[in-house]
C-alpha cells in the first residue's frame, strides 16, 4: 500500500534531521510499524469472509479477494523491510560520490 509507505518515510522525514539515516529509518520503522500493521490487518480480516467464500455470491468475489490479501501481505513487507533498505542503500551511493 502506498500509503503505508508515506506514513513510513514522512516520519523517517521527521527523524533524519536529528539522526543519522540508518538510525532515522530503524526507529521510523519501529515506532510506524503498528499503525502499518493495524491499517494492514484491518482490511485483511475484511477480506477474510470473501476468501473464506462466506455469504451470498462470496464465489464470484473469492479471487479477488485472495489476490488483494496476497497483493497487500506482500506489499506490507516490501514497506517495511525492502524499501528502507533500498533507500539505505541508494543514499549511501549517492554520499559515496
Amino acid at each position: 500500500m502506498v500509503k503505508n509507505g508515506i506514513i513510513l518515510f514522512e516520519y523517517y522525514e521527521r527523524l533524519h534531521g536529528s539522526m543519522p539515516v540508518r538510525d532515522a529509518l530503524i526507529q521510523a520503522g519501529r515506532i510506524r510499524l503498528r499503525p502499518i500493521l493495524m491499517t494492514t490487518l484491518c482490511t485483511l480480516f475484511g477480506l477474510l469472509p470473501l476468501a473464506l467464500g462466506i455469504g451470498s455470491g462470496a464465489e464470484l468475489q473469492r479471487p479477488l479477494a485472495i489476490s488483494v490479501i496476497g497483493g497487500l501481505s506482500v506489499s506490507t513487507l516490501i514497506t517495511l523491510v525492502a524499501i528502507p533498505v533500498f533507500y539505505s542503500s541508494v543514499r549511501q551511493a549517492a554520499h559515496a560520490d
